[in-house]
């Protein structure tokens, strides 16, 4: 088992699940993993959050602590023995500070950009209001999700379980490698969704081929409360 690289606390994490195309993504899968559906239907998540508390090798790095990530994610399944590793692959990560941008694609060969960011937290009695938003061609896109301020526990065999249940990272590393690392956290609550705003230009960020999200209609959207997590440094399939 590899070392723990990076400790932090995800929080609030907005998750909107589109269903799309697989062979949309087939140009994206890692070398060894496949497609990993659920019910027999492909998806792909933006999924916007904060990092709270972060220590690289247990350092804490000043003005790099706490930030917030957007990104577009799909999921895979690795066969390692007899035994299925289920993960998440990135099309593109958002970050706001270029070391962060650094250091994930340098150690984990991952698809970080720098872009300016912000967001916003408001509790109301028992209403809770979370938004993300990100500057790209001097246009800020953002996703916002109101719900209720009372966790409640994921449900076994349900869709908000395969989301948030994939604990392994895989990314392309040319043409015969794969990076593959491990993340660590407990089980997360999510809370009720009453209402959700979603301006996304998909195209002019992530490519022509997911510019049809702009105009689709989420199959979920999910606001889940995170946890402290734990990262594992890489490892490479050949």
């Amino acid at each position: 088992m590899q070392k723990t690289f990076l400790t932090s606390e995800w929080r609030k994490l907005i998750i909107v699940n589109y269903l799309i195309e697989p062979n949309k993504l087939i140009p994206y899968l890692p070398h060894k993993t496949e497609l990993d559906l659920w019910n027999g239907q492909c998806y792909v998540s933006l999924v916007g959050f904060r990092f709270m508390n972060t220590r690289l090798k247990g350092f804490s790095i000043p003005f790099h602590r706490d930030f917030e990530e957007i990104n577009l994610r799909f999921y895979v399944r690795y066969k390692d023995g007899d035994t299925w590793k289920r993960g998440v692959t990135f099309i593109k990560e958002i970050v706001p500070k270029a070391a962060l941008t650094f250091v994930a694609n340098s150690f984990y060969g991952e698809k970080y950009v720098t872009l300016p960011t912000r967001h916003h937290w408001e509790l109301h009695n028992d209403i809770i209001k979370v938004g993300y938003e990100w500057r790209h061609q001097r246009i800020w896109d953002s996703v916002e999700v109101i719900a209720s301020s009372k966790g409640l526990d994921i449900l076994s065999g349900s869709e908000e379980e395969f989301i948030t249940e994939h604990y392994w990272g895989y990314t392309q590393i040319g043409d015969r490698f794969t990076s593959e690392y491990q993340v660590e956290h407990p089980r997360w609550q999510a809370y009720d969704i009453m209402s959700h705003k979603i301006s996304v230009r998909f195209g002019e960020l992530y490519g022509v081929e997911f510019g049809v999200l702009k105009d689709s209609l989420p199959q979920s959207v999910m606001l889940a409360e995170g946890s402290v997590i734990s990262v594992r440094g890489a490892t490479k399939i050949k």
